[in-house]
């Protein structure tokens, strides 16, 4: 018996390839930058409201975040609120 060889199939000339496409070039013009609104850093203040040891406001008077935190301490008394001294790195619990 004679072995069969097997000739791989070859493309026809006669087979026409499609045609190409040339898209028109885009222009490399600079694109602005955008800032979105919420991934700046909030400026912070030198007291730092934390509610179960997450800031949650910051104030430049010491009164004033007293206020805030005594008002949160009231409406939910089971939370941990505590002010933060960011100059003098202290951390005052509200009881």
């Amino acid at each position: 018996m004679e072995a069969e060889v097997r000739k791989p199939l070859r493309a026809t000339k006669d087979v026409t390839r499609p045609a190409t496409i040339n898209m028109p070039k885009k222009d490399k013009a600079p694109e602005p930058e955008v800032t979105r609104a919420g991934q700046a850093r909030p400026a912070m203040a030198r007291y730092r409201l934390q509610v179960d040891r997450q800031t949650k406001a910051t104030f430049a008077a010491l009164e004033d975040a007293q206020r805030a935190g005594q008002a949160i301490k009231k409406s939910f008394p089971v939370v941990q609120v505590s002010i933060y001294d960011a100059e003098q790195s202290t951390q005052a619990s509200l009881d």
